[in-house]
């Protein structure tokens, strides 16, 4: 990007307490829920090459599973999460540049950047259309969107009716996390023009069931 760029590592707004102790509390679950999705996250992040923008990176989970060599790019908008993101580049030696920004309004040129990847981000995002459309606009013609999202239980389940009822209160205590969105519906309607998806379960109370795969634009 142009040195002059005005999304070059632009200073993050204090984090108000909330937000510092969602950070917290995210640092220190997302290893327990890392050790189980090692092998999805391999599989879609280690062959990822260029320029790679990653939506919600929180602490720095995925980092470790991109090959040497990518320029790796950032937009968190949580900026307690920055020390955790941090500390744990400097541990693998990895370069990073983190922007300020938002999912709905990405703060990269159009089609500048080679994949976009998001991780349990797409359940909080305000808007799932609007960012699947910002994705779409910087990637590169043939860029990837790589994904591994928690989603809504089926229809009529148990578990739907409980994440229907659990919702008001989740998405309070999980900065916006919305447990029973149909996230797979999203991203087969927004205008790829090749879409994978595989649907799993993780063994997580209320949000077990979960999809990864790859988009193309």
């Amino acid at each position: 990007m142009n040195p002059e760029s005005p999304f070059q590592n632009p200073p993050l707004k204090p984090a108000g307490w909330y937000k510092r102790l969602f950070a917290r509390a995210l640092a220190n679950s997302g290893r327990r829920y890392d050790a189980t999705a090692a092998g999805r996250k391999q599989r879609l992040f280690g062959g990822l090459s260029g320029t790679i923008l990653e939506i919600g990176p929180g602490g720095g989970p995925n980092l470790a599973y991109y090959a040497p060599g990518i320029h790796w790019v950032g937009v968190e908008t949580n900026p307690a999460m920055l020390p955790y993101l941090q500390q744990e580049a400097r541990r693998l030696g990895m370069p990073i540049e983190v922007r300020d920004g938002g999912p709905e309004i990405l703060p990269a040129d159009s089609a500048s950047v080679d994949a976009v990847v998001s991780t349990l981000v797409l359940c909080s995002v305000p808007d799932q259309a609007k960012t699947l459309q910002e994705i779409l606009r910087v990637l590169k013609p043939g860029g990837t969107f790589a994904f591994i999202e928690h989603v809504a239980a089926p229809r009529g389940s148990g578990l739907r009716r409980s994440q229907n009822l659990i919702r008001p209160l989740w998405q309070v205590l999980g900065d916006g996390c919305q447990i029973n969105r149909e996230t797979w519906v999203a991203i087969q309607q927004a205008g790829f023009s090749q879409v994978q998806i595989e649907h799993f379960r993780e063994q997580v109370p209320f949000v077990s069931p979960h999809i990864a795969g790859v988009a193309v634009k």
